[in-house]
């Protein structure tokens, strides 16, 4: 049998060794293409500095308008999407905007939840805190936006717990507006419309028209519509005394009883219930503040330069210094937030 003789060397890939008969014959047909010039040069291609600094600055508008796109977009998916709280109910069947809920629902601003005496809910306040609704309660929600989440309560109770920094979340009551300072507190109001604050954590603003109340963890406070807060008090203070803030507090100023009450109060305060005293330096009688400035004067001397007569004449800056020297937290930062109220 005849066979093939290899080639020697690699002739197709260096042209070495013997070529093969077939490769020689397409050699000399193909002959007349070959190319018999010499490479056209082309210029060499330079990164200067300049253009590397606009390139990579190119680079990073792409990544941040990339960005800013998908930011865009998620603003826009929030911004379409109804304001309200999610809702879910923790007993019974609560009713939003009237119907029954027994899971998940929304409950959209300007509508009302309804809890009977067997059934409760839990409110999530956008992602700044919840609102446990307790039974025979009804709620409103007022706004839910950037900046304010603001709610009414009817009637009934509600437990809010609030991690935001303050001024971001309001309750409306028939009598007073509750400020949530950064805190945990339970607001009840019944079918009269008297409300009554139990704080358990950081700081409660009750504030109507221009009456107001600061309302510390541990401390209680009422209020009554036509009247607005009362005197808050430590809740571990004598029990004759929120008795007595009651009378000074919502009793007209001709009732007689108010001279036994406020010296109820005077006798039994102890250093701690400056709280209390310091409130009642602006409220009452002209006759009845001066008693009071004398017994918060025996617990707290006020500061130097804080004056009788600026602080019986409702000096806002000689109370405030005052309110400094309790050992409360300082008023400064009370008052800035209280700004846009």
């Amino acid at each position: 049998m005849k066979q093939d003789k290899a080639p020697d060397g690699d002739y197709l890939w260096d042209g070495s060794g013997e070529p093969d008969p077939g490769v020689v014959r397409l050699e000399q047909l193909l002959a007349r293409y070959r190319h018999r010039g010499t490479p056209p040069s082309l210029p060499r291609r330079e990164t200067s500095p300049r253009r590397f600094a606009a390139q990579a600055a190119l680079q990073i508008l792409v990544t941040a308008a990339s960005l800013l796109l998908v930011a865009a977009a998620a603003w826009f998916a929030h911004a379409v999407r109804p304001a309200g709280w999610t809702v879910q109910s923790l007993a019974g069947a609560p009713t939003v905007a009237g119907a029954p809920i027994d899971g998940p629902a929304r409950l959209p601003v300007g509508e009302t939840m309804i809890t009977d005496a067997a059934s409760r809910a839990r409110m999530d306040v956008g992602s700044i805190g919840v609102v446990d609704v307790e039974p025979n309660s009804r709620v409103r929600l007022l706004a839910s936006r950037l900046g304010q989440h603001r709610m009414a309560l009817d009637r009934g109770r509600i437990r809010a717990l609030i991690w935001a920094p303050p001024r971001l979340f309001f309750v409306n009551t028939p009598s007073s507006t509750a400020i949530d300072l950064g805190c945990a507190y339970t607001l009840d109001v019944d079918d009269r419309g008297w409300g009554h604050l139990v704080v358990e954590s950081g700081w409660v603003a009750f504030q109507h028209g221009g009456r107001e109340s600061f309302i510390p963890q541990g401390a209680i406070c009422a209020t009554r519509p036509g009247v607005g807060p009362g005197t808050p008090c430590y809740a571990d203070a004598a029990p004759a005394i929120p008795e007595a803030l009651t009378i000074l507090d919502f009793a007209p100023t001709q009732d007689v009883r108010r001279e036994a009450a406020l010296r109820t109060v005077l006798t039994l305060a102890r250093r701690k219930d400056a709280l209390t005293l310091w409130h009642l330096l602006s409220r009452g009688t002209p006759a009845e503040r001066a008693q009071v400035y004398d017994r918060l004067a025996s617990l707290v001397p006020p500061p130097d330069g804080v004056t009788r007569e600026a602080v019986l004449g409702g000096k806002r800056r000689a109370l405030d210094a005052w309110w400094d020297a309790l050992g409360l937290d300082s008023v400064t930062w009370w008052r800035i937030w209280k700004r846009t109220w």
